[in-house]
């Protein structure tokens, strides 16, 4: 009868060491996963606040476009206008570039799309095949 309490404390004991390492590796799993939302959704959320800001920069690169025409046409129909207009013209190019400076920063924090764990799904998936296809025994032989 030693025997088998020793057989049997062996089985135990392999059980009791595959749960924990399988709880380990789900917990790993989870963290994986949460850092790869996180990453993205950082992402997505510096590409949001680049909108917006390349949206305030194109409100103001409208309102200085539409000053520096109202100026030019000063200049053209009268007489003895400065050239205040050039000023106007130099500020609304200025918001112009960082307009398209903010829109194009944020296409490329908004390309990485939906906020998934695909590389913790693609380890999840990866680790079903391995248990699935070790078979009943699961490599415990001993």
């Amino acid at each position: 009868m030693p025997a088998d309490n020793g057989h049997s404390d062996n089985i135990a004991a392999a059980i009791t060491e595959v749960s924990e390492s399988l709880t380990n590796l789900v917990q790993d799993e989870i963290a994986l996963a949460k850092a790869e939302v996180f990453e993205k959704l950082s992402s997505l959320g510096r590409g949001a606040a680049a909108v917006a800001a390349g949206a305030v920069f194109g409100i103001f690169a409208v309102i200085f476009f539409l000053l520096t025409l109202a100026w030019v046409l000063d200049g053209i129909f009268v007489s003895g206008a400065g050239d205040l207009w050039l000023g106007f013209l130099i500020v609304f190019v200025v918001l112009l570039l960082m307009t398209g400076g903010a829109f194009m920063f944020a296409w490329r924090k908004l390309r990485v799309g939906a906020p998934t764990p695909s590389m913790a799904i693609d380890e999840a998936r990866k680790i079903r095949e391995v248990v699935s296809s070790s078979g009943p025994r699961g490599g415990l032989d001993a």
